[in-house]
Parts: C-alpha cells; structure tokens; sequence
C-alpha cells in the first residue's frame, strides 16, 4: 500500500500543478486578448488618436486585466496601415515554480479604421 501511495501521489501533485499553470496560462492569454481588442478599439476611432493611443489603452487595460499575471509586458502596432489598426500584446503567463519563466502569451486584434465617407462612396 505504501508503494502504491508513494507512486501515486507525486502523479495526482504533478498533475494538480499542471492543470493549475494550465489555467494562469489561458487567463493571461483571455487578458492579452482583451488588451488588443480594447486598443483596437481606440485605435480604430475616427478621431482616436491612431496607433499611439491604441498602444496605450492597450498597455493600460492589460495592466488592468492581467496585473502580475502576465509579465514582461509588450505592445506593438507595428501591423497598422492607414486603413486598418492591428496590436499586438505578448508577455509572458505567471510560472507557479519560482526561477522559472512562465508560458509565452501573444495575442494580436485587427480592425478597419473608421472614415466619414459622402453618401454613394
């Protein structure tokens, strides 16, 4: 029996941590996402600001929704034309063991830029 035990419950801690770094991993990935979409939206606005104020509602809202969830925080529009916005927020996920780094998180969003345009274009 103390075999058994001994084998088995280094297995269910193993598997326990995995499911748990599983889930930080996909809550920063939803919080990177979140973060593009809401600079996308800002980016996209007829007036917005462009691709500056894109980057930072980006920045700031990923801030908000990750905290230290997702670290070594980057964001890029580097995609963006004068048609269409497109940024992309990566970091890294929070790694559960201490000393190492955590899983690779990069998300990007794109839209059309909003225009006025007369009636019949």
């Amino acid at each position: 029996m103390s075999l058994e035990l001994a084998i088995l419950i280094p297995a269910v801690l193993v598997l326990t941590l995995a499911v748990v770094q599983g889930a930080l991993w996909w809550y920063a990935r939803e919080a990177a996402l979140a973060a593009a979409r809401e600079g996308v939206e800002q980016g996209r606005l007829y007036q917005g600001g462009g691709s500056v104020d894109a980057a930072d509602r980006a920045s700031e809202a990923a801030r908000n929704l990750g905290g230290d969830l997702l670290s070594d925080l980057r964001v890029d529009t580097g995609g963006s034309t004068p048609e269409r916005v497109r940024v992309e927020v990566s970091g890294y996920s929070l790694a559960i063991l201490p000393g190492v780094r955590g899983i690779r998180v990069v998300q990007h969003a794109e839209a059309p830029r909003e225009r006025v345009t007369r009636p019949g274009d």
